[in-house]
């Protein structure tokens, strides 16, 4: 990998919310709409599935090879089987360039649908 790469975040690693100290040492680059995830909410956080919706808004941080290690350990990557962990980690298109997303693993169903917006703590 890179000295430094972008990642995309949509929940508890966004500013002022619960998980954003991983990112306290990285550069913020800017904001997005992506129409290209859909957001579900699971109560403490939300679950991003790879659909079209009206767009969800997105930080976009600079991040470290040992940043992206702590994400991927915070949204339980596993590197073995990437199906297996409870996100996956893949590139979505921003208006900043590319940047990694993190992509839920399971099962939404009965969950709320969050099409467009952002996802707020319950």
């Amino acid at each position: 990998m890179s000295d430094f790469m972008l990642v995309a975040v949509y929940g508890t690693l966004k500013r002022g919310m619960a998980n954003h100290r991983l990112l306290e040492e990285a550069r913020y680059v800017g904001s997005d709409l992506l129409t290209s995830i859909t957001l579900y909410d699971l109560g403490d956080y939300p679950a991003a599935l790879l659909e079209s919706s009206e767009g969800i808004q997105v930080e976009l941080y600079e991040v470290s090879d040992a940043q992206i290690a702590d994400l991927d350990r915070l949204e339980e990557i596993d590197p073995r089987n990437p199906d297996a962990g409870l996100y996956s980690r893949c590139i979505c298109q921003t208006r900043h360039g590319n940047a990694w997303i993190y992509i839920y693993n399971r099962a939404v169903d009965g969950r709320a649908r969050i099409g467009n917006g952002s996802w707020t703590p319950s």
